[in-house]
């Protein structure tokens, strides 16, 4: 239940990201609104795979400039992952677009924030 709860809120964050930031589209099922939501939840399941799976390494690897930077590349990690979706996404005919690095960084930095604000009001069951 806690999976599918995260992978609603990954998708509000990214068709909100999608909304607020010029370079980053969602393309439409064109089959109305459902087709739209399944589309959106296909892009929050490729994003949260990403997360779950990529993320984690590319963090071990770049610890050195994690602590560098007091923490500050994981915005940049955080949007290397929202360009990867994008062209993961992009090999099937429904996807995200991002247009580039700083585009994919203002999107990571509003999927960051909806992610932190909505996990607190929805807590995992610990």
């Amino acid at each position: 239940m806690t999976f599918l709860v995260r992978l609603v809120i990954n998708a509000f964050a990214i068709w909100l990201a999608a909304e607020l930031v010029v370079g980053i589209g969602i393309s439409s099922s064109g089959s109305g609104t459902g087709g739209d939501i399944m589309v959106l939840l296909g892009i929050a399941l490729v994003f949260t795979v990403v997360n779950i799976f990529v993320r984690p390494l590319v963090k071990l690897l770049s610890l050195p400039l994690l602590i560098l930077t007091l923490g500050l590349f994981t915005l940049v990690i955080n949007a290397l992952m929202l360009m990867l979706t994008a062209w993961l996404s992009s090999l099937t005919a429904y996807g995200l677009t991002v247009d580039g690095f700083w585009t994919a960084l203002w999107g990571s930095l509003i999927i960051s924030i909806v992610n932190f604000v909505l996990g607190v009001v929805v807590p995992d069951r610990k």
